[in-house]
């Protein structure tokens, strides 16, 4: 991009990266609610303001890389009926709530005429709430998919992987996210795919 290109994408994508966020942690906390866990309610994280929600370093990291995240929604699993399947379906709640926010901006960009300052807008929307929900799917903890894996792991196995969880968020913050890791271009070609794929579906692009 450009600088006139790179200025207009961090005016639209602070604002887009908020709501996304927001509504993405928000959607955590509501699932484990339902499930029985008042945790995240008791830690005022049942709410639509994005101060509860925002971490300042991964919202930088957003708005640089588009790869980013959140403060943790805190959940305690054994209030859940299934401590394994509850804490999966907490934590795929959050990328569909983005997926959800994508499709209703698209289907607003397609069907709706607005102007191409509008429709420029959308499109950050839908890339930010893209690049987040496909993020956290990644099965690395602690990024949700992690949870959403080990709800599918033999017991044996998720012991271990369980066990995993708590130094692997080091490495994965050092092969993952730092520019200078080989791995972090994967992650971004991943995020890049899976928006060039969610575009074409919708036939946006």
């Amino acid at each position: 991009m450009n600088l006139s290109d790179t200025i207009i994408w961090y005016i639209l994508a602070i604002p887009a990266l908020i709501i996304a966020s927001t509504v993405h942690e928000y959607s955590h906390a509501l699932v484990a609610f339902k499930l029985g866990d008042a945790t995240a309610k008791a830690n005022g994280r049942l709410t639509l303001n994005p101060l509860s929600h925002i971490d300042p370093i991964g919202a930088i990291s957003m708005i640089l890389f588009h790869i980013g995240w959140s403060k943790p929604v805190p959940i305690n699993e054994y209030n859940f009926q299934n401590p394994v399947w509850g804490t999966a379906l907490v934590s795929i709640a959050g990328p569909i709530s983005n997926i959800i926010l994508a499709v209703i901006s698209a289907l607003i960009y397609k069907l709706i005429p607005v102007t191409s300052f509008f429709s420029s807008i959308l499109l950050v929307f839908i890339t930010i709430n893209i690049s987040l929900g496909v993020f956290n799917l990644i099965p690395i903890p602690p990024l949700d998919g992690s949870k959403i894996l080990r709800a599918f792991l033999p017991r044996g196995i998720r012991y271990y992987w369980e066990k995993s969880e708590r130094f692997i968020p080091i490495i994965f913050l050092l092969l993952f996210i730092l520019p200078f890791s080989p791995l972090s271009s994967l992650t971004s070609n991943l995020i890049g795919n899976a928006l060039d794929f969610f575009l074409r579906i919708l036939g946006i692009s």
